[in-house]
């Protein structure tokens, strides 16, 4: 089980540990250099790099304490992008749907953080209770209609909060039970980092390449070369950073990579498919440079359940 003295002494925590910070210190250098050295006016880049630096810092912190810590970071990241969505489609003034949805992320919380009900190895957790909460939440958001005694205007109000639960609470909280498996560090680590890097490879070869629109009318920033280029990114790097788990065979790593491209690519869209129709163009203003929350962590809501998935159908999650 991961914990602070586990940390200090894991080879897995400590080569990210050394990865993450060479990797934003030489984001650092090159910066300076394209700003100081070839006078290059790099506008909102710095501000989005001086966040990077402080979200990376806060979540090997978290990574580094624990288990427990790395479970509740995640209730607290999907409660808070949940206000930014229900704030933004207009949810939150039903404070009833809000509170069902607010209850369903604490109850898949507690199924990550539950022991083994019969006294299965480590990584099991409340699996079982875990993959039926959508049931109970989904039932909840229909019953509360029901209970109130209403019926004009409520259908848009429960498609909000079924949406906004299974996307924001349910999907993104699988990234809370990989803190579970006897492989966490590698597990966790790799899924953060490689999804992180792929939205800043796809930004970095549209920029340089880009030409033709990948989708125009939800996206228009988003280019065929930037996915491209993070594609071919996000497929090399899991034979990089094997390490993160040696037992993965061929076929698991081309998996890997295919799982954090296209799942990072359809949380991006997905996101920007809400933000179009309701009319903004970031969820909030939380991350400077960066937006609210939700835009930080879209993509690794589809990234954390394909990848945990896999590795359950492959490996269990021991």
């Amino acid at each position: 089980m991961i914990s602070p003295r586990t940390a200090l002494h894991d080879p897995v925590f400590r080569a990210y540990l050394i990865i993450v910070s060479v990797s934003l210190a030489l984001g650092g250098a090159i910066l300076g250099f394209l700003r100081w050295g070839l006078k290059k006016e790099l506008g909102s880049i710095w501000k989005t790099y001086r966040s990077w630096l402080v979200m990376a810092s806060i979540g090997l912190l978290v990574v580094f304490a624990g288990r427990v810590p790395v479970i509740v970071g995640v209730i607290l990241l999907s409660t808070f992008g949940f206000k930014e969505f229900a704030r933004a489609s207009g949810l939150y003034r039903d404070r009833w749907m809000a509170g069902a949805v607010y209850a369903g992320i604490v109850a898949v919380g507690i199924a990550a953080l539950m022991p083994p009900p019969r006294g299965e190895g480590p990584g099991a957790s409340w699996y079982g209770f875990f993959m039926a909460v959508p049931v109970f939440v989904i039932a909840l958001i229909l019953l509360i209609p029901i209970l109130r005694n209403r019926a004009r205007g409520q259908l848009q109000n429960m498609s909000l909060s079924i949406v906004g639960f299974i996307y924001i609470g349910w999907m993104f909280g699988h990234l809370g039970f990989l803190a579970n498996p006897t492989n966490a560090y590698g597990f966790l680590c790799y899924v953060i980092f490689a999804t992180e890097l792929n939205d800043v490879s796809a930004f970095t070869f549209g920029r340089l390449f880009g030409r033709h629109p990948l989708r125009s009318e939800i996206s228009p920033k988003k280019t065929w070369e930037g996915a491209l280029g993070s594609l071919a990114v996000s497929m090399v790097l899991p034979w990089l950073l094997w390490f993160s788990f040696p037992f993965f065979g061929a076929k698991q790593l081309v998996l890997t990579g295919f799982i954090v491209e296209i799942g990072g690519l359809l949380g991006d869209l997905s996101i920007s498919v809400i933000k179009r129709d309701i009319g903004t163009k970031d969820m909030g203003a939380a991350i400077p440079g960066h937006g609210g929350i939700l835009d930080r962590i879209d993509s690794l809501i589809y990234v954390a359940p394909l990848f945990m998935h896999m590795v359950r159908f492959y490996y269990g999650l021991r």
